[in-house]
């Protein structure tokens, strides 16, 4: 059985570019007949067969990039928007939104559908659904096709493309120091399950902050949420399981989130079991979201500057859509997060 390639390995066995093996296979009149015969002919030899994620390329620039987040409501993934509108809007490209809404088969739906002639490179934050599965085909096959990714937030080493993260490990690490200056000696954790990469590395941030500091590692005090449930329409089902953990805890004396909704969650429910929030509890949250900054009390929060995350992604996407040269190197940029110190800690 022949191997199958790709148009990025025809355009290297052949010193051509991907633009000019993509013309050739369709007979365009820009292409040379001797080099549509040789790429035909090399493409016929291995059994190439596009896909529809291939459809386009360098060669058919729309000027307009796709943006696939895993969900449209949460302000971090608002703000990340804004940031790629403006970097993409200053430098002439228009930008499609695309929502997972945390699947895997809606996450490969909406990149064929984007990629069908419509823009000319991605955005993207994975699905929850395509960590658990770990299914990353789509987006070699987008790759090896010459259209260019750039993954932030939730990325995954695999995959060879640009990326822009926040330093997740060392946002944790520093809330979690602040919790042990402010005496805490009982700091309870509210995290996800860890296929979600950026809940993973929070987490880590949280017991190497207890280890350097000589803290006990209790595993009582780590409560791990299924992140299948919408806790955000089923309030109810996350109020219970921090309820429990209070209960078979009562020694709590500071809490670290890994994002707002655990975190203002935690809050109401130390309310209504009667501990005074900053007083008895002291809680610090993830993402900087607009309820951070209006609960009562106020959340102190990690910022993961979000605007400046969507600047860095189109930034790097946009140059790589404009650089004539086949550049196979990738970057990773992270961005510093910041702790914002509000009512919820001393």
């Amino acid at each position: 059985m022949k191997r199958k390639v790709t148009l990025k390995q025809i355009a290297k066995e052949l010193d051509v570019s991907i633009s000019t093996v993509s013309k050739a296979l369709r007979n365009s009149v820009e292409i040379s007949e001797d080099t549509k015969q040789k790429v035909q002919a090399f493409a016929k030899l291995y059994n190439y067969k596009p896909n529809n994620i291939a459809l386009s390329l360098k060669n058919r620039k729309t000027n307009t990039i796709g943006i696939i987040i895993p969900e449209i409501v949460h302000h971090f993934f608002s703000k990340v928007i804004r940031g790629v509108e403006l970097v993409a809007n200053q430098r002439g490209y228009n930008v499609i939104i695309g929502l997972s809404n945390e699947s895997f088969a809606k996450e490969v739906i909406n990149m064929e559908m984007l990629a069908n002639g419509s823009i000319d490179g991605f955005i993207i934050s994975l699905s929850k659904e395509t960590l658990q599965l770990q299914d990353y085909h789509h987006f070699n096959e987008t790759i090896n096709q010459g259209m260019p990714i750039v993954m932030f937030d939730r990325v995954v080493n695999e995959i060879q493309c640009d990326k822009v993260i926040v330093d997740d490990f060392e946002g944790a690490k520093n809330a979690v120091e602040k919790l042990i200056k402010n005496e805490c000696k009982h700091i309870a954790l509210i995290t996800t399950k860890d296929y979600v990469s950026v809940g993973r590395l929070r987490t880590q941030g949280y017991l190497e902050a207890l280890k350097t500091h000589g803290q006990d590692l209790k595993a009582e005090l780590i409560l791990k949420l299924d992140d299948n449930v919408d806790y955000e329409v089923n309030l109810d089902a996350l109020e219970k399981e921090i309820e429990q953990l209070f209960k078979s805890n009562s020694k709590i004396d500071g809490i670290f989130a890994v994002n707002e909704l655990y975190a203002l969650t935690a809050m109401r429910v130390a309310g209504r079991l009667g501990f005074r929030v900053p007083d008895d509890i002291q809680v610090i949250g993830f993402t900087d979201g607009v309820l951070s900054k209006h609960s009562t009390p106020s959340l102190s929060t990690v910022s993961q500057h979000a605007q400046l995350m969507g600047e860095k992604a189109a930034g790097l996407l946009i140059d790589k859509l404009e650089n004539d040269h086949e550049d196979e190197t990738y970057q990773t940029q992270i961005i510093a997060s910041e702790l914002i110190e509000r009512e919820s800690t001393k």
